[in-house]
């Protein structure tokens, strides 16, 4: 996650500002750096795009040359895709939290292919927008596949996946499973019949590959522009 250029941590009570373990705080472009050379892809939630609309645009664009890149910009309208897209993002991420309704994401998908549906969940079911038609996360989904986007992420907010929701999701398209589980969980993911994983950036900064890198000296953010 970043704010104003900075990477976040999630928190109860909300993200903070991730600092590395001598309390400098972390730079985004050596953090992408060192998460790809273990990970496919980074999952980018742009908070700035979350909560305010205004996404950061020539940041991701910056990030985008080093990395694969799903970003979720917090985009409400169909335009707002396009933009994350233009930054050279693989994929745009809309959710049934931000995203106006089946309507949007008919209108992205035939402006591109490229993108992702986040089916948020809290611990009372469905979080998503009045707009959306159907309050069960599988109707949802249908919906959602019906018009052409295959690729799901199934995000729990503050619980548990629910696995048979994942077996119930995988069964009909490529699904990806956000949680606050770690990397030596992804045998429940596979499990499940899922694609993958997404892991909390806190729990990777704990991963010993991580801490590892972590003691090599913190570059400049275009030291390799020089």
């Amino acid at each position: 996650m970043l704010r104003h250029g900075e990477v976040q941590l999630p928190t109860k009570d909300g993200p903070v500002p991730a600092r590395r373990p001598d309390g400098e705080p972390y730079d985004p472009f050596d953090l992408v750096d060192r998460l790809v050379a273990d990970y496919a892809l980074i999952y980018l939630v742009d908070l700035d795009g979350v909560e305010t609309g205004e996404p950061q645009l020539d940041l991701l664009q910056e990030l985008a040359r080093d990395a694969p890149l799903w970003v979720d910009g917090g985009v409400q309208v169909a335009d707002q895709a396009i933009d994350i897209l233009v930054t050279g993002a693989q994929r745009a991420v809309l959710s049934s939290a931000t995203l106006h309704g089946l309507q949007e994401l008919t209108r992205a998908w035939r402006l591109s292919s490229e993108l992702v549906f986040e089916v948020e969940l809290d611990g009372t079911g469905l979080a998503a927008r009045a707009e959306w038609p159907a309050d069960d996360p599988l109707e949802l989904v249908r919906q959602v596949r019906e018009v052409g986007v295959d690729h799901i992420v199934l995000s729990p907010r503050e619980v548990d996946p629910s696995w048979e929701l994942v077996r119930a999701v995988s069964r009909g398209g490529p699904t990806w499973v956000d949680g606050s589980f770690s990397v030596d969980e992804i045998d429940r993911v596979r499990q499940a019949g899922a694609q993958g994983g997404i892991f909390h950036i806190d729990r990777l900064l704990g991963s010993p590959a991580l801490r590892a890198r972590d003691a090599s000296p913190l570059r400049s953010a275009r030291d390799d522009e020089a």
